[in-house]
């Protein structure tokens, strides 16, 4: 009796430290992921201070918060899982495996797909949101990397790294609808707010790459910098943040003029980006110095770096700007 005593208690100790976790980060969690530790850190945002450490699946490279907010999905490629932990103080919630190579992934605006680019294996996954079976396998060229969606949910877009092209697939047929060569390396892809062009980050070039995707045609380049590799909104409707991989800077593009209107150096390899609710901030994943590093958005300027894990990818907090 005495000794089922004891363990209830300690584990309603446990269960506090967890309520406390919680209450003390809320919505200031930071999330980063590891890639090379196979691990996410949480952060407190205020302090700035690690306050967990998780073990996640091998090379966990993206995240997204499921459509409620009540999950955020970490993609573990090499170990061909899905992990869900609480946004809010990273606890784990479960595991879904023999999801093969998610690398990016992705929510269809209708909430009826989740797609999976199986970046190693060469192909793409359409899986049933609501319980994630496996509806249709697409193979494709080289290196399926990141990937974007239309308005309507008619088609997910994603880029192919080694075979240099851009591909459009139906969901409603899950087929190829066509492809499109846009150079050297292609990485981040981008839909507009307007919904009418795509903005792909090609990385071997130095710009990116403006689509007409209704069209297929690529309509202008933007000259970013070395590496231009992935994209997040500013979250006003009209600017969006590309990070220049090799260059070691960020650029930010107006959407409607189709052009860059800041640029500022960052940390070595910035990845992934995030920007805070007010729009103040941009904070980053810098891969190759093993930092997050945060900015001042209005002068460019270099705030503070919080140091991580090897080859820090994904990150994410429920405070957010909008993603337009």
């Amino acid at each position: 009796m005495i000794l089922r005593t004891f363990f209830q208690a300690l584990l309603l100790v446990f269960v506090a430290g967890l309520d406390l976790i919680g209450s003390v980060a809320g919505a200031e969690t930071l999330i980063v992921l590891n890639s090379g530790d196979a691990t996410l850190s949480i952060i407190d945002r205020e302090t700035r201070k690690s306050v967990g450490l998780v073990n996640t699946g091998k090379e966990p490279h993206h995240l997204m918060a499921t459509p409620d907010d009540r999950s955020l999905i970490i993609a573990s490629s090499a170990s061909n899982e899905l992990l869900f932990v609480d946004p809010r103080s990273g606890a784990v919630q479960r595991r879904i495996r023999d999801i093969a190579d998610p690398y990016q992934i992705g929510y269809s605006p209708d909430g009826k797909w989740f797609v999976a680019n199986a970046f190693r294996l060469n192909h793409v996954d359409i899986y049933s949101a609501a319980d994630f079976t496996l509806a249709k396998r697409i193979p494709l060229g080289k290196l399926p990397s990141h990937l974007a969606f239309d308005r309507s949910s008619r088609f997910v877009f994603v880029t192919l790294q080694d075979s240099r092209k851009l591909a459009a697939i139906d969901l409603a047929t899950q087929a190829v609808a066509w492809e499109l060569e846009v150079g050297d390396t292609p990485a981040g892809v981008w839909m507009t707010p307007d919904d009418r062009h795509l903005l792909v980050g090609v990385m071997g070039a130095g710009d990116v790459a403006v689509v007409d995707w209704r069209t297929r045609q690529i309509v202008k380049r933007i000259v970013t910098d070395r590496g231009a590799h992935n994209f997040q909104a500013l979250g006003d409707g009209r600017h969006v943040f590309v990070s220049n991989r090799s260059a070691n800077t960020v650029s930010l593009i107006d959407q409607q003029t189709l052009a860059v209107v800041k640029t500022f150096k960052t940390p070595s390899g910035p990845d992934c980006m995030e920007v805070s609710a007010d729009r103040k901030e941009l904070w980053l994943t810098a891969r190759w110095a093993r930092k997050v590093a945060v900015f001042d958005i209005d002068s460019g300027k270099l705030k503070f770096t919080i140091p991580v894990g090897r080859s820090p990818h994904g990150l994410f907090f429920l405070s957010h700007a909008p993603r337009v």
